[in-house]
Order: structure tokens, then C-alpha cells, then sequence
């Protein structure tokens, strides 16, 4: 093939604009970047000779070179992986097939200060060469085709870049970087060692420089021609506890994740038995922006006897527990293993319950952790990923219990970090039940006057105001043998903490108070299931509430809220008899037109006050109005 011009894609373009004039704050990620990718060619050419060993050609040792030209201004780093074909250097460094590409681009559009932390997130990691090279040369083969069959590609970073057909012998690839003015500060061995350090030293490759000498004549280290590797290269979960540091833990997890934040938890294991595997897993400390785009595969990466298979294996962590992210490397697996078949597979199986265990475990120590500082890492896991967590409780009932231990809530009694445990300790002698309601803010249920008569006894009531709450108590019935009881269901039954002259009291209401109530059922008819006197109002005149096995009225305005259907049921409408408004409807003679009036407004008041929206706020004004002027 002779020389041929082309033209970058669009995005490229915007790309590399971007690239050369945004990425300032880190410029030595770009030798991180080109590393991790060389490195990713020679896992592929491991791949692909598991079917095909001529692959290898003469060359079976896999590993990755750095070399620099201080005359000539140049960085040169080599690998023999896969190579690349004339056809694919012009798709892979000519477009950009990543769908996150643009959200890369948004994220450093209008930002010159932009960490390029960012880069490596989405794909593109081939382009940070343009953040210190005013011009990168690529000469690759791919492995198996003729020497003839070489090629180089060569661009600016422009709107251009050059293609030709060259003679090379080696397979693999060599990218020349040709560094911009004023980057010469990475013309040294020991600033190009440092950051293989830094970034790079897990990988399992040797990378290799030249051994550098001090020359007393000439009063400098000069360059021999002896390569040495210059990471430890080996994967940093292959090797012992007792020989990774806390910091080397750190590191090798932010070069996993380009998380610039330390974990807030670890955990390296090797397990042995029918299904050999190590895992490597960490918890981030802070949620990413699409935590709860459930579709999303998971952050765990796999490798079979330490080749790498594929990023986010989502077979090998539940969909609750997406946000961890680490390495598990097994010894059991086939190499050719594909998402279909870790579907299916027992070994992965037993992989994912055992580190769907392991997670829970290293969560289970933040949160009894006597520590304070420890606590205080649970408290913010809570904050970050607590809501994702309650999905677990519907999903894996194997571990419903030890979920249910990690739950945490806003009470009546603190607003947040009530733990069950923590509740039932609390609880009245004779107190049969866990009480909770759900609502959609916290305001709204620590205001609920359905809590009225709980607050009056100091009854501890459970404030549920996630919206994966609803979805999750349908899951969860009981904690150690107390059952968890709605107080916006049925009717209040607080059992022994009752006394039987309250009982008494309520009943005799309730009997004298029957014609009223008939009259406000009738005035509602339409809107109310059933009008009945209260025990649970203190202050309020009324309250909504559902039968027992209703949908709350709660659940059914996220549904709607979602655009789903929810069952047309109608509420229950408690009545407090000892409210000055209650009574004042029970005064109105018969045929009052007041009366209906005052019934609607009621009604939509204790809707109001639960969260709820009026189906016709016009009409409830104009009532509210026709009251005031009497």
C-alpha cells in the first residue's frame, strides 16, 4: 500500500483538540496510558494463541520496552503483542467506536484544568501521547502476517494522519512519541523509571530500559546497551499479603479505576478447595454517576492463570454489589472462557457466592468495627452505596439476613445510622413489632400524623424515605422473630403498650360517634374506602391510611411517577373525635351545605399531609375559601 492521507473521524478531532490543549495536570498518565495499552496487546496475542501457537513466531517472551533519543527528542515504547494490520491501524487510531467518548469530551470541554485522570476512562487512552508529543509515528505488524506486510501510521494530532505499507520484521508494535518543546524534563531514565513505578509496576510483562552507568570521564550516567526490567512485574494479586504494602494496595487500585480517591475497604484473598481463585476487591469511597444505571456491568475484572480475560464480569459480583471493583483471577476456568458460558458455569458460581461473602464480610467489619474512624468509613459507605445495597435484600435471600444487619435508617429517634439491631434494643417492654413508614422525603415522615400517638408513648418508628424502601420491604417480614409493621396500614394495634381504659375510650367513640362518621363515608363515597374513628391522631384531625395487603399510597405515586399502572384502591380515612375541627363537622346539622365541604377538605388535608397530590387543587381551593368567608 503507498502512502495514503486520511482524515480523523469528527470526534477525534474535537478529541485531540482537547487532548492537546485541556490535559495539563498530569502529563506523565500518558506513559501509564501507552504501557497499560501495549500491555493489553500482549494479553490479546496470549489469547489468541491459545488456538493458534505459530502466533508467537520466534519471539515466545511477551514484554514491553521503553526506550528515549535525547538528540533526536523521541520516547519509543515497544511491545511484541498482536500488532496491528494496515486496516486495523487505520480503525483503531482513526475513529473512535467508545459511546463514552462524548461524555469524556463534556467532561473536559470548558475546563483547562481538568484532571487527565479522565482519559483512560473511556477508551482513549492512545491519544494522551499528544499531551507531550507534537507529532506520534506508529510502526506495528500483526502477528502472523508477512514481514511485508508492516505498516506505519504517523499524524500531527490535526485533521490528518498518514498511512503506508512498511517492511518490518518484528511483530508488535513500536510508538514513537516526538516531543513538543519544553517536555524534555521525560528524556531521563530515572523521571521514565518513576513513573513505571508509580503507574505500572503491577503489571505482570517485564517493562525493560536500558541500564543507565555512571562514566567518571565524562562525568554523567550513560546509556548502555543492557535492557534490565524496571517493575516487579509480577500482577500485584499473585503475590503474598505480607509482601504488598497498604500505599501498593492503593496505587495498584487507583491505576484500576483512575479513582484519584483512596478505597474505603480491601480485601486479597486466595481460596483453595474445588474452585481455586484469588480475589483482589476493593469499595470505593465515592459513587459514580451512573451507580444506578443497573444495566451497567459491574466493575470486577477477570483473568484465567493470570491472562486477562474481560473487564466487568458482572457473572462474578450480584447486581447490588455493582459498585465494587477489583480483580479475580482463576485457576479453574478455561482461557476461551465468554459471558455466555460464565452463565452457566458451577465454578462461577461458587466464584461469586464466595466473593459476594467476602464483601459482605469486609463490610460487616467497617460496620462493628470498635473503631470510631472505622465506624465513620461505614457511615459514608452507607451515604454513598447504602441505597443500593437494600436492592440485595429482594435478590439474594441466601444473605437476607446478613443484609438485613448492614441496613441503616432515620428514626423518630435520630436521623440517620439505625441499624434493626439497634431499634430492637430500644424497643418498650411488650413491644411485639418494628415500627416504620415510608414517605418521600424525611421531612414528610417525621411529620407525619400517622407518628402522632407513637411519639406521645416514645415509640421508636423507622423512617424509610429511599425509593427502593417500598420494593424492599415487600422482601424483608421480619428482623430476629419481631415483625416489621406499617403504621400507615390497617388499624394501630399496639398491643400490651395499650392500656385497656385507652381501649375502652376508643371503642365508646368510635359507637358514639357512628352517625357522623356514616355522614362523612357517604360524603366521600368516591374517594374513601371507609371513615372510621382513630386511635393513632393526637393532634391531627386526620389521616390516610391503607388496609392490610393494599398498595400504600406511598408506592402507588412512584409507580405513577415512573409511568407504571397501580391498582386503583381507595384509602381509609381516620378521624381524630377530639379534634376541634372533627367536631365542628359533627355539629353541622343534617343537609348542611358545609358539610360536604368541610368532609373534601378533610380528605385532601390528610392527603396533603402524607405526600400526596390533589387530583383537583383548584376545587380545594375554592373550598378552603368558601370556609374562611363562611
Amino acid at each position: 500500500m503507498e502512502k495514503q492521507t486520511l482524515s480523523f473521524q469528527a470526534e477525534v478531532k474535537q478529541l485531540l483538540h482537547l487532548v492537546t490543549h485541556s490535559l495539563y495536570s498530569n502529563k506523565e498518565i500518558f506513559l501509564r496510558e501507552l504501557v497499560s495499552n501495549a500491555s493489553d496487546a500482549c494479553d490479546k496475542l496470549r489469547f489468541e494463541a491459545l488456538n493458534d501457537a505459530s502466533l508467537f513466531e520466534d519471539q515466545p517472551n511477551l514484554e514491553i520496552r521503553i526506550g528515549f533519543d535525547k538528540a533526536a527528542r523521541r520516547i519509543i515504547i515497544s511491545d511484541n503483542g498482536i500488532g496491528l494490520s494496515a486496516q486495523e491501524a487505520i480503525d483503531h487510531l482513526g475513529t473512535i467506536a467508545k459511546s463514552g467518548t462524548k461524555e469524556f469530551m463534556s467532561k473536559l470541554d470548558g475546563d483547562k484544568a481538568r484532571d487527565a485522570n479522565l482519559i483512560g476512562q473511556f477508551g482513549v487512552g492512545f491519544y494522551s501521547g499528544y499531551i507531550v508529543a507534537d507529532r506520534i509515528t506508529v510502526e506495528s505488524r500483526r502477528a502472523g502476517l508477512p514481514v511485508t506486510e508492516g505498516v506505519r501510521w504517523s499524524s500531527e494530532g490535526t485533521g490528518d494522519f498518514e498511512v503506508e505499507t512498511i517492511t518490518r520484521e518484528r511483530r508488535g508494535t513500536d510508538i514513537i512519541l516526538h516531543l513538543r518543546e519544553g517536555e524534555d524534563e521525560f528524556l531521563a531514565t530515572w523521571k521514565l523509571k518513576s513513573i513505571v513505578g508509580k503507574y505500572s509496576d503491577h503489571i505482570s510483562l517485564p517493562v525493560l530500559m536500558r541500564k543507565e552507568a555512571w562514566d567518571a570521564e565524562k562525568g554523567e550516567n550513560v546509556v548502555s546497551d543492557e535492557w534490565e526490567p524496571v517493575n516487579k512485574a509480577a500482577a500485584i494479586w499473585t503475590r503474598s499479603k505480607s509482601d504488598i504494602t497498604d500505599a501498593e494496595y492503593k496505587a495498584f487500585y487507583e491505576q484500576l479505576t483512575y479513582d484519584t480517591a483512596a478505597p474505603l475497604a480491601y480485601t486479597h484473598n486466595r481460596v483453595e478447595g474445588r474452585t481455586e481463585y484469588t480475589q483482589l476487591l476493593y469499595i470505593p469511597a465515592k459513587a459514580p454517576m451512573d451507580l444506578w444505571n443497573r444495566d451497567k456491568r459491574g466493575g470486577v475484572k477477570l483473568y484465567v492463570k493470570r491472562v486477562f480475560i474481560m473487564d466487568d464480569a458482572e457473572a462474578l459480583m450480584p447486581t447490588y454489589l455493582r459498585f465494587v471493583k477489583g480483580v479475580i483471577d482463576s485457576a479453574d476456568l478455561p482461557l476461551n472462557v465468554s459471558r455466555e458460558l460464565l452463565q452457566e458455569s458451577r465454578d462461577v458460581r461458587a466464584i461469586r457466592e464466595g466473593s459476594t461473602k467476602r464483601v459482605l464480610s469486609m463490610l460487616e467489619s467497617l460496620a462493628e468495627h470498635e473503631d470510631a474512624a472505622e465506624k465513620a468509613k461505614y457511615a459514608e459507605f452507607w451515604k454513598q452505596f447504602g441505597a443500593v445495597l437494600k436492592e440485595g435484600v429482594g435478590e439474594d435471600h441466601a444473605n437476607q439476613e446478613r443484609l438485613a444487619k448492614l441496613l441503616r435508617f432515620a428514626s423518630t429517634h435520630a436521623d440517620e445510622g439505625v441499624s434493626f439491631a439497634d431499634y430492637v434494643a430500644r424497643m418498650k417492654e411488650g413491644q411485639e413489632a418494628i415500627y416504620y413508614i415510608t414517605a418521600e422525603t424525611l421531612a414528610a415522615a417525621k411529620n407525619s400524623p400517622q407518628l402522632e400517638i407513637f411519639k406521645k408513648k416514645g415509640i421508636e418508628v423507622l423512617l424509610f424515605t429511599d425509593r427502593v424502601d417500598e420494593w424492599m420491604l415487600s422482601h424483608l417480614y421480619e428482623f430476629e422473630g419481631k415483625s416489621l409493621q406499617s403504621v400507615a396500614k390497617g388499624a394501630v394495634d399496639l398491643g400490651k403498650l395499650q392500656d385497656e381504659d385507652e381501649k375502652k375510650q376508643a371503642e365508646a367513640a368510635a359507637e358514639s360517634f357512628k352517625p357522623t362518621l356514616d355522614r362523612i363515608k357517604a360524603a366521600l363515597a368516591s374517594r374513601a374506602k371507609d371513615v372510621r374513628v382513630t386511635t393513632r391522631l393526637v393532634d391531627s384531625p386526620a389521616c390516610l391510611v391503607v388496609e392490610e395487603g393494599d398498595m400504600s399510597g406511598h408506592l402507588a405515586r412512584l409507580l405513577k411517577q415512573a409511568g407504571q399502572s397501580a391498582p386503583n384502591s381507595q384509602p381509609v380515612l381516620e378521624v381524630n373525635a377530639e379534634h376541634a375541627l372533627v367536631k365542628k363537622l359533627a355539629a353541622l346539622p343534617e343537609g348542611a351545605a358545609q358539610f360536604d365541604d368541610l368532609a373534601q377538605v378533610l380528605f385532601d388535608n390528610a392527603l396533603l399531609a402524607e405526600g400526596g397530590q390533589l387530583e383537583d387543587p383548584a376545587a380545594h381551593v375554592k373550598r378552603i375559601q368558601a370556609l374562611i368567608l363562611g
